[in-house]
């Protein structure tokens, strides 16, 4: 079968055989590209299953295309190229941004707007009411939540992932930013552009991440915290105090990357400096 092997510059012959050799200076930007033309997904004309249930004064763009079993509340505006998939709820006053896809059962409550060509995974949900109580003698009273939830363009978020809505100010997710499933992000959180959240990891409510930060699975950043732009927090950190710009941090609580690594070797050696000391010291007693 034909076929072609994209290498980077000196990475050698390849494989054996007749493969066509293409070399380029980004082999996986080239291959996502490549893929993305082999396999594309064409556009549709816009339909509406007749099982969706549309509000008043619902906006529809060009080609939109509305799941079996969606609900659009009053007023939401889909802009061109929307998709809606099965059983995707869309609260009152929704708007959601050109070429944007929301998968199966995608919940965005009431105040959340997405831009262009966002792409939500099935069971997300934005915009939700935040995690706020005041506590006291008579028990836990919920605070209310009027702000927006809003992800700015070209952003993606996983399955089962839930952003909410900020109390008074906006949660805002940064343009390009992109977040793997089973995130959490409290409220009036604000993430920078092109920030990359993995799988697992929870952000409290009001934190702040700069621009282009990397969050590696199951880390957690604290509230009110801020992580600076370029900074990169390990997997399973616990982010307990801000972090500056272009700093690594890991462990828990996080500290700087290094440390932490000098601290692992320490405990790797601590069982035989523990043997060379009781050996010491048995020595010096026999020698009383």
């Amino acid at each position: 079968a034909a076929g072609a092997v994209l290498l980077k510059p000196g990475a050698g012959a390849g494989p054996a055989g007749p493969t066509v050799r293409i070399v380029v200076s980004a082999p996986q930007a080239a291959m996502a590209r490549v893929l993305a033309a082999m396999f594309p997904t064409g556009a549709e004309d816009g339909s509406v299953h007749p099982t969706a249930r549309l509000g008043a004064g619902v906006m529809l763009g060009d080609r939109v295309v509305i799941g079996p079993y969606a609900v659009v509340g009053d007023r939401v505006v889909l802009e061109e190229g929307v998709r809606l998939g099965p059983g995707v709820v869309l609260e009152a006053g929704v708007r959601i941004g050109a070429g944007s896809d929301l998968g199966a059962h995608t919940v965005c409550h009431e105040g959340t707007r997405l831009g262009r060509r966002c792409v939500i995974k099935a069971g997300a949900v934005l915009g939700g009411t935040g995690f706020g109580y005041i506590s006291g003698r008579d028990g836990h009273v919920r605070i209310p939540h009027v702000g927006g939830c809003v992800l700015e363009d070209e952003v993606d978020v996983g399955s089962n992932s839930c952003i909410d809505r900020g109390s008074i100010d906006d949660t805002v997710i940064g343009a390009g930013t992109k977040v793997d499933n089973h995130v959490h992000i409290g409220h009036n959180a604000k993430l920078g552009a092109r920030c990359m959240i993995m799988g697992g990891c929870v952000i409290a409510g009001s934190a702040e991440i700069g621009n282009g930060v990397i969050i590696a699975g199951h880390a957690a950043v604290g509230g009110h915290l801020r992580v600076g732009h370029g900074a990169r927090i390990g997997a399973k950190a616990g982010v307990t105090s801000s972090v500056p710009d272009g700093t690594d941090v890991s462990g828990f609580p996080a500290r700087p990357h290094r440390e932490v690594l000098r601290a692992q070797g320490a405990m790797g050696r601590l069982a035989k400096i523990t043997d060379e000391l009781e050996a010491l010291v048995r020595e010096r007693g026999e020698r009383a």
